[in-house]
């Protein structure tokens, strides 16, 4: 069953993308929640002109996007835990204590668009991979370090 997104859902797809999905999970799910319409040819269309319409406007979010991205660049974040003799974490570094991070060296980056490449939790170097932009992903690099 082909929808049309109506927000950015991981895994699946972003807004205004037509993407195939199980009819199970299109109806009792995706479309009652408003995460997504029905993929007629009158949406269709609709969409078409929508994003004739909003075209210049993504490109200046890409174009802002690309540039926190690049402003970002090669920094390093340092990041305190509470960690064990054996360098283990007692809990584990989420997306948020990295956002905090990126906002202490003056960059905004909303937690959910933070997405660790491994699990966290011994002391030592791993990165992160920053969703700007549909278009724009940057990785950043983060060391962990006992608090």
């Amino acid at each position: 069953m082909e929808i049309i997104l109506k927000t950015d859902i991981a895994g699946l797809g972003y807004k205004n993308d037509i993407v195939t999905v199980k009819p199970g999970y299109g109806r009792n799910y995706l479309i009652p929640q408003g995460f997504a319409v029905m993929a007629t040819p009158t949406n269709k269309k609709i969409l078409a002109e929508n994003l004739k319409q909003v075209a210049h406007k993504a490109e200046k979010i890409k174009l802002d996007a690309q540039t926190l991205a690049d402003s970002i660049g090669d920094t390093s974040l340092t990041i305190a835990a509470k960690v064990g003799e054996s360098g283990k974490i007692f809990g584990r570094v989420t997306s948020i204590q990295i956002s905090e991070a990126l906002k202490e060296k003056g960059f905004e980056v909303d937690r959910k668009k933070i997405a660790l490449d491994t699990e966290v939790k011994f002391i030592g170097e791993y990165t992160a991979t920053l969703d700007l932009h549909k278009e724009v992903k940057h990785k950043v690099q983060f060391t962990v370090v006992a608090d």
